[in-house]
């Protein structure tokens, strides 16, 4: 877990980008009892998603569709995989 001044340097963001991301939506980092931000791997990564998705000229409410459409992907994917093979009708021929 990191700091909002670790994360945002790991990722070369000013800290306050990092605290409008969040209050848009696009992640949610983990609080410490005294309300300090921490930022998983997981965040690091989806920091770096919005980075390159800015860079791509989209707006943040574009990204947010964007994450919230990759977000459902995975999941549809993890359940997918969870099932096993699917048997269509051409199992049969």
């Amino acid at each position: 877990m990191f700091a909002i001044s670790v994360a945002a340097e790991m990722v070369s963001m000013e800290i306050q980008n990092l605290r409008v991301y969040e209050r848009r939506g696009l992640l949610e980092p983990d609080r410490t009892a005294g309300g300090n931000r921490l930022y998983s791997a997981d965040d690091i990564d989806r920091l770096h998603r919005i980075r390159d998705l800015l860079a791509d000229g989209l707006n943040l409410v574009g990204i947010a569709r964007v994450l919230v459409l990759e977000d459902r992907v995975r999941d549809l994917e993890r359940q997918l995989s969870t099932r096993g093979p699917r048997r269509t009708a051409l199992d049969h021929e």
